[in-house]
């Protein structure tokens, strides 16, 4: 299989696992406090660039498929954070100094740090606006900024991280030249 064929592969395959890993689980994966397990594939980002289309083709697939009631709003600027965390990702993992420069625990930290950061401040920001019953204030903001923020550190380093470990000492995902 070329390069090519083979990292668009990889890409729907992410896209499939992401919207499996969304659905079933919708309950706890809309809203304020979002713990969405297909969040977990962000780290992929930092192993295959073919995860940066893969995770964004998933995410608005999940978005236009569950009927949330959160619109057009939410399925456009929650796929673009999706867009945006997982290249930042990817960019991080090739511009981060490699060990011993920098402490391998350390690094797999900062590389895995911009799905938290981005979902936070896009989707924390819009979230508010979405949701009935909301008074829309700056505390309020903020507080669903913090809150996703904490959902998505949770998902990604305690189920993520060790996932992406795994993956990585495997060689499942070899490095495709998408980009």
């Amino acid at each position: 299989m070329n390069r090519r064929a083979y990292a668009i592969t990889q890409a729907a395959v992410i896209a499939a696992a992401y919207v499996i890993l969304t659905l079933p689980f919708a309950q706890f994966a809309f809203g304020p406090v979002q713990f969405r397990l297909a969040e977990t594939l962000t780290t992929l980002a930092a192993l295959t660039p073919a995860a940066v289309p893969g995770l964004f083709l998933g995410c608005l697939l999940t978005n236009l498929m569950y009927p949330s009631g959160l619109g057009i709003i939410d399925v456009i600027f929650g796929s673009l954070a999706t867009l945006a965390a997982a290249w930042l990702t990817w960019q991080l993992q090739q511009r981060l100094p490699q060990p011993p420069a920098m402490k391998l625990w350390l690094r797999r930290v900062l590389v895995l740090l911009p799905a938290a950061v981005v979902n936070a401040l896009v989707i924390g920001f819009y979230l508010p606006f979405l949701l009935p019953d909301i008074t829309v204030a700056p505390l309020v903001t903020i507080s669903f900024m913090f809150s996703i923020f904490i959902s998505e550190l949770v998902v990604i380093y305690l189920i993520g991280l060790p996932l992406m470990m795994a993956i990585d000492k495997s060689g499942l995902l070899k490095q495709s030249r998408f980009f």
